[in-house]
């Protein structure tokens, strides 16, 4: 009989751990012992570390993506959610359609569906605001951006004018300063072709405590201040929003502006699926995982990244942080004491110092601390992008981004707002004159 690893989700965990699994089961998957089925909404693993890039427009989004299907040719994919998993039957509810839904039973489960977006109850923030975890959201900001200096230089009006112009990212994490800054980077690009623009784009940031991008330290964190700062950039510590109703924006220190642009990036939670099993969750609804990343009480079960609380054996008493560098780490770990568990082997436990911290703040600059060296402007955007080119997945795909950054050397980025990719049926429906039902 044929067991099956169920892997849920797609992203740094999903991806890593089943690229493992389907080289060390090769043999076993051939002669079907075993089947390894991914489960993830999207046919795609997303690099979240080069969205801003993507946003603006340094890499081309389709380089920044990973097929699932192209690489996990031994796996079985399953486009669809998972909406709710029963470990006690061990089986999991796969919604693959409006009204279609599948039970798929296993052997082994690995959760890995990561986190989502945390927001809050802020008048105006679901109408108005976009995230940045998906490389749907880069896009849409992009197009966005640059839709909005169109209609800046198209005005007569002087308040829409203003309004247009204005930018507000929430969130001083590495989402929220590399987005700001790759995006302010791109608009200074844009402006040269607005002669008519004489306005000055305004870019805010907004962040609830006292510091910004806390993983590269307190003295980094001031200098980040500091370089944005200098390029006109308004940076609010301690300063939360209030209400972003009706595009006008309302922030806790009592400043307050009309934006008709507005990222959030504050911060992210466990996924909501984790709610909707019988597994083990801690006061902040992560899975309790062991060392050996194991669910407490089900050693089948595996979880790692975001949605898991994994003991640091390098801090006791503390969790490993929700980040890309131990999530892949921990992959590695994960498929290989799977693939131990299967043949009766003991697990071993993941342990991993921190290494440290790479960001970008747009084109040649950036902030690092690699094992406690710090680096800053280019020679530190130069580790950021060699470090992020060793790690996103496939060959394929490093070839692909290496190309997109050695082309842009030699010609300017393309700067075309696409926001009909957001209404794709409005040329047809005037052409209609009927309204398609979404």
């Amino acid at each position: 009989m044929t067991k099956r690893i169920l892997i849920v989700g797609g992203g740094y965990v999903g991806l890593y751990t089943a690229l493992k699994l389907q080289r060390k089961l090769r043999g076993p998957l051939k002669r079907g012992e075993y089947k390894i089925t991914v489960v993830e909404p999207e046919s795609y693993m997303t690099y979240q570390p080069f969205l801003p890039e993507a946003a603006a427009g340094n890499l081309e989004p389709r380089h920044v993506v990973v097929p699932l299907r192209k690489v996990l040719k031994r796996c079985e994919v399953i486009t669809g959610r998972v909406t709710g998993i029963e470990q006690a039957a061990k089986t999991a509810t796969v919604q693959v359609t409006a009204t279609e839904f599948r039970e798929i039973s296993y052997e082994v489960l690995v959760v890995a569906v990561g986190s989502i977006s945390r927001t809050l109850p802020i008048p105006g923030l679901a109408e108005h605001g976009v995230g940045f975890k998906t490389v749907e959201e880069a896009i849409l900001l992009r197009n966005q951006v640059l839709g909005h200096l169109d209609r800046a230089a198209a005005t007569l009006d002087p308040e829409e004018r203003r309004r247009s112009l204005t930018f507000v990212v929430v969130g001083g994490g590495f989402a929220g300063v590399e987005a700001l800054a790759e995006m302010e980077d791109m608009t200074k690009d844009a402006l040269k072709l607005y002669p008519e623009l004489t306005d000055k784009p305004r870019w805010v940031m907004v962040e609830a405590t006292e510091k910004i991008l806390p993983e590269v330290g307190p003295e980094l964190g001031v200098y980040t201040v500091e370089r944005l700062r200098e390029r006109g950039i308004e940076v609010y510590l301690n300063t939360r929003l209030e209400s972003a109703e009706k595009c006008h924006i309302v922030l806790s220190n009592g400043e307050s502006f009309d934006a008709a642009t507005l990222v959030w990036t504050a911060g992210v939670k466990p996924h909501p699926l984790l709610q909707k099993t019988d597994l083990p969750l801690d006061d902040k609804g992560r899975l309790k995982a062991t060392a050996e990343l194991t669910v407490e009480g089900h050693p089948l079960v595996f979880a790692a990244g975001d949605n898991a609380a994994v003991p640091d054996l390098t801090k006791p008493g503390e969790f490993t942080a929700p980040n890309a560098q131990h999530a892949v780490r921990q992959a590695s770990t994960l498929a290989g004491n799977v693939h131990a568990a299967l043949h009766g082997k003991g697990l071993k436990p993941y342990k991993h110092a921190y290494a440290g911290s790479v960001a970008s703040l747009g084109l040649h600059k950036g902030v690092a601390q690699i094992y406690g060296v710090k680096l800053r402007g280019l020679p530190a955007w130069l580790m950021h992008r060699t470090y992020h080119l060793s790690r996103v997945p496939t060959f394929n795909r490093k070839v692909r981004v290496a190309l997109d950054w050695t082309l842009a050397l030699f010609f300017r980025r393309d700067l075309v707002a696409l926001g009909a990719l957001q209404h794709p049926y409005e040329e047809f429906e005037l052409a209609t004159g009927q309204r398609k039902a979404s």
